[in-house]
């Protein structure tokens, strides 16, 4: 079997990059050990998002029915069902990539892969049985998995992964998030939601802590005023199970204390899927966590071999992973493309309030010695979110003071990660504050927040 490009890893980098191959007329094959569509169509992303939808209509019912005038008596909510709407969603997700796969003449190839050579892949098939085939080029997209020190085994039941959280049916009485970035918060919210107590611990001094500091602050407000208890810069030492009781032992500089729960969800990060993909026999370089060294067109050192996704840990969300699937196959097949600035890409939590951002935090700006200027406009201000009844957060622009072009961009709120392209394309087109400003939006929008806070960069906030 010869083809132009093998992709290994059928995830959001790789299915989308074995796509835009076939367009430009390469012959692709793609391989994937367990599913089609990856972690963010399968456990990931799409259940995620599903199960937080279910969520928010749940927190409205039991916490603010009386707010918009109605009750109900002897409410029953089957969180078992939230879980297998979100497999349905899912499933018809993963069925359409089946689809796409056909009508672009991919060739798929279901099993573990392992590269022999800079030119042919090993697949190791359900059966047991091996099949090597080979081509030109080789797109690593294999993705990655969740960290798990050993003091934190998983049992898939006590001590759970994200996998484990997508899956259950039950959600837990009480339980302890060991992480506070995007998967923690948005656990949370959906087990806060649905009557959970929840605990998140986290070691750096905030949650989401890759966010600008207010963003952390406001979250952590927020999800606090929801009764989601958030301890910070605290290091959990060691996880005692003793039956159904769960003890972490945690600490806090010099202070070491203990708090327990039914349950444990680990999220502390991720480490790549490069083991027994064969590349260290044949010379990949990788860093120090074992993630694919790459430059600007997802070359590898090795000619001929690329890499895209969470594997190259650039930038570990499904939406980069895409991105850098469409500029390694255009490059592949010589045809014009662009640099990614890891820097500027968006992204999203999609917790409550959600989150949504890209660019230099105020912090950032400063320290790389820009001369800053900071806006910023509260949903409470804007009549469409308080008409929805959903005005907690704000929209903040970073931005150059010299001529009011856009440095970074920080929104929490309602819906912001909708919000969110607008900013990012006027970054791209290079358009300024002003340009913002003067561009008439709908009312009443919440994108009218976005207008409003780059009027105050160039001081012509007229609502605040």
């Amino acid at each position: 079997m010869n083809y132009d490009i093998i992709v290994i890893g059928a995830g959001p980098g790789g299915y989308v990059c074995a796509i835009r191959a076939s367009q430009l007329g390469q012959k692709v094959a793609i391989i994937d050990k367990e599913w089609l569509g990856g972690v963010c169509l399968n456990i990931g992303c799409i259940p995620s998002k599903t199960l937080l939808k279910n969520a928010e209509i749940v927190n409205i019912i039991r916490n603010r029915s009386k707010e918009f005038g109605f009750a109900f008596e002897n409410l029953d909510i089957d969180y078992s069902v939230a879980v297998r709407r979100s497999r349905k969603v899912s499933q018809r997700l993963t069925k359409g990539i089946t689809y796409l796969m056909k009508k672009n003449n991919i060739d798929v190839h279901m099993g573990k892969a392992r590269v022999k050579s800079a030119n042919e892949v090993d697949i190791i098939q359900v059966n047991g049985k091996t099949k090597t085939i080979n081509a030109k080029n080789i797109v690593v997209a294999s993705g990655a998995r969740p960290k798990h020190p050993r003091q934190f085994k998983a049992d898939n039941r006590n001590i759970i992964t994200y996998k484990d959280a997508i899956l259950q049916e039950q959600h837990p009485k009480s339980v302890i998030i060991i992480g506070g970035g995007a998967i923690g918060v948005e656990f949370a919210t959906i087990w806060n939601s649905y009557g959970s107590q929840v605990t998140i611990v986290e070691m750096m001094h905030n949650i989401l802590p890759m966010e600008d500091i207010e963003i952390s602050t406001e979250l952590t407000r927020s999800l606090t005023k929801a009764g989601i208890r958030i301890i910070s810069n605290t290091k959990v030492e060691h996880i005692n199970v003793d039956g159904p009781n769960i003890s972490l032992e945690i600490s806090n500089n010099n202070d070491h204390s203990s708090i327990s729960a039914d349950q444990v969800l680990v999220a502390i990060g991720f480490t790549p899927n490069t083991q027994g993909l064969g590349l260290e026999t044949i010379g990949v370089e990788m860093d120090s966590q074992g993630f694919v060294k790459i430059d600007d067109r997802m070359s590898t050192n090795i000619d001929n071999v690329y890499a895209i996704g969470d594997v190259t840990g650039k930038l570990l969300l499904a939406h980069v992973a895409s991105a850098q699937g469409i500029v390694v196959a255009e490059t592949i097949a010589g045809h014009p493309t662009v640099t990614l600035d890891y820097k500027m890409l968006p992204r999203a939590t999609y917790c409550h309030p959600e989150v949504a951002s890209f660019g230099y935090t105020e912090l950032e700006a400063q320290e790389s010695g820009y001369d800053t200027k900071i806006s910023k406009f509260r949903f409470s201000a804007n009549g469409k979110a308080l008409g929805m009844g959903d005005h907690n957060g704000w929209i903040k622009i970073v931005g150059d003071n010299k001529d009011n072009t856009i440095l970074g961009v920080h929104l929490i709120g309602p819906q912001v990660t909708e919000l969110l392209p607008e900013l990012s394309l006027a970054y791209n087109m290079q358009l300024t504050a002003e340009d913002i400003a003067r561009n008439v939006h709908a009312h009443p929008t919440l994108s009218e927040a976005i207008m409003e806070t780059a009027q105050g960069l160039v001081d012509e906030t007229i609502h605040a």
